[in-house]
């Protein structure tokens, strides 16, 4: 391995093992904060002593700010004299300083402070006047190194279920193609890195534990890439170097990878073991297309695009190919065309572009409920495509040429909100959100 693969796999270690894996907090007490059921509890994150202090803060609030649960309350200038006399001197809140954060409109306070073992983190339930949860982070010494980042993302993770009951995705990555390379960076931006590769990358795609990442390449004839990310070492999967494989996705058990196949009479999807093995085929395209797989969270189902009837579709199947049937309902249109689903980590909707008839022949993102089969269009900005779900099935990535260039976006499928996640002259796209990452 070279020095280079070296120092990405070390960059990369604290980012490769899944939430459920280790958890490394101190046991901690736990109220549940008091707040109207369908509002956004104001929350207010204090301001953080020590080495690295600014960038908690700011970290924990522009985290819990794109987590799009609570609204995060910045302290004004004319305040700041009375929040800092609501505090004792070793910066605890007095009793009396309640009283200024519910003027401030405050249903909590994050209060974090520096030690020794890493990050002691109290959440003030301001209503009530007391601590109501408080728990010890371990951080790496680095301040602002990759790994330290990331241990505050999961710290920032953790309030959110504090305050909302519902886990954050600050610890999550995206991978994503730029410039025919596959490309990592953090969900809020920051540490974008670019994996050592070969050929030109398509598609990637995470495992289900975070380890690996897997891509197609092309250029003299195609192969798909297993890449580790502890160690930075890849691997070729499968045996059809000369073919055109693409779209690779892992089962979520990660026991195996289902691909596309194209050949002189269409595409189909075939699916083998992680570890090798032989492929099995799972459709029978008979001369149409089928590609662009995703399971469903149980893993019993797969969401793929076929023209088997006409224009593209998304259909649903067994894992095994067997009881396939429409999803999307087929239109006379000549500018039908509805591809790429990805499904919801909460197993209850699908993602999926889709051409409007008067969209001028771009794709829109939309998500479809599983339950109820209506179609909810969520952009229209420009053209959008090839969306993919965070963790906490609320949030999606997807690429977009609303900014001019094809770059990646995140839009809160609930608010509507949206925020850019690259920038630049080159073109971003085919994002795919990993899960939760911990060390």
């Amino acid at each position: 391995m070279t020095k280079a693969r070296f120092a990405l796999a070390g960059a990369l270690l604290a980012l490769a093992v899944p939430l459920a894996a280790q958890d490394t907090t101190a046991q901690g007490v736990h109220i549940t904060l008091q707040y109207n059921v369908g509002t956004r509890p104001g929350v207010v994150v204090l301001p953080v002593a020590g080495a690295g202090g600014d960038s908690i803060q700011t970290i924990l609030q522009r985290d819990l700010d794109y987590g799009d649960r609570v609204n995060v309350i910045a302290i004004p200038d004319s305040m700041a004299a009375a929040v800092r006399g609501g505090l004792d001197s070793t910066g605890k809140v007095r009793t009396m300083g309640y009283a200024v954060f519910k003027t401030l409109g405050a249903a909590a306070v994050i209060q974090a402070t520096n030690t020794s073992r890493g990050l002691h983190v109290a959440l003030h339930d301001v209503a009530r006047g007391q601590v109501i949860d408080v728990n010890e982070f371990p951080l790496p010494p680095d301040s602002l190194s990759r790994g330290w980042r990331m241990a505050v993302h999961r710290v920032s993770d953790e309030v959110e279920r504090w305050v909302t009951g519902v886990r954050g995705i600050a610890a999550t990555r995206i991978a994503y193609v730029r410039n025919h390379a596959v490309r990592i960076v953090d969900s809020d931006g920051a540490d974008d890195l670019t994996i050592p590769m070969a050929g030109a990358g398509m598609s990637p795609a995470w495992s289900p534990d975070a380890r690996m990442i897997a891509y197609s390449t092309f250029g003299e004839g195609s192969r798909i890439v297993v890449y580790t990310l502890a160690t930075g070492q890849s691997r070729s999967f499968g045996e059809r170097r000369n073919t055109n494989v693409s779209t690779p996705v892992f089962s979520p058990d990660g026991s195996a990878i289902v691909y596309t196949l194209a050949g002189e009479n269409g595409s189909d999807l075939f699916s083998a073991p992680v570890g090798g093995g032989p492929a099995a085929r799972l459709t029978a395209g008979g001369g149409t297309d089928n590609s662009t797989p995703a399971f469903s969270p149980d893993g019993r189902r797969i969401a793929f695009t076929s023209g088997r009837a006409g224009p593209p579709e998304i259909y649903i199947m067994d894992a095994d190919g067997t009881n396939v049937s429409m999803f999307t309902d087929y239109a006379f249109s000549t500018r039908n065309y509805r591809s790429n689903p990805d499904w919801s980590p909460d197993g209850l909707s699908l993602a999926y572009q889709a051409y409007q008839p008067d969209s001028s022949g771009v794709f829109q993102i939309f998500t479809m409920s599983l339950r109820d089969r209506t179609p909810h269009q969520l952009t229209s900005d420009g053209e959008n495509e090839d969306p993919s779900w965070a963790p906490d099935a609320r949030h999606l990535v997807f690429t977009s040429t609303r900014s001019g260039t094809k770059q990646l976006w995140v839009i809160d499928s609930q608010s509507g909100r949206l925020r850019q996640l690259t920038h630049g002259a080159a073109m971003s796209r085919l994002g795919a959100w990993s899960p939760r990452l911990a060390p």
